[in-house]
């Protein structure tokens, strides 16, 4: 695994970082509108900020006097594509298992 890909599931570890992901879904946030619904102070939520955008998962700009918070989802990108590999196996079928336990072991003597 790659140390970005490291980085971006370090990040993406902390409930209060996803949670900051999924409100700049909806658009960009000032820095303050991120911190509003959070009960920590301005520089805790700064930190997770920082982390987040370290990871390449958010972007942050100053415009005039506000600091505003942007999602970067391709950052993304190869966290899901990494995930989606283990997407290639099939889910088990049970009865099919439970046919083939039969047919090697005969019937369960508990059924």
């Amino acid at each position: 695994m790659s140390t970005d890909l490291d980085i971006v599931f370090a990040a993406l570890a902390d409930p209060t970082r996803r949670r900051i992901l999924s409100m700049l879904l909806e658009d960009d946030m000032a820095v303050t509108d991120v911190a509003e619904p959070f009960e920590m102070s301005l520089a805790a939520i700064s930190k997770h900020l920082t982390i987040l955008t370290r990871a390449g998962l958010i972007s942050q700009e100053k415009r005039g006097r506000v600091k505003w918070c942007k999602l970067e989802p391709d950052a993304m990108r190869e966290a899901s594509v990494w995930m989606q590999g283990f997407g290639q196996f099939e889910a088990i079928n049970l009865d099919a298992f439970e046919k083939f336990l039969e047919k090697e072991f005969g019937p369960d003597p508990e059924a």
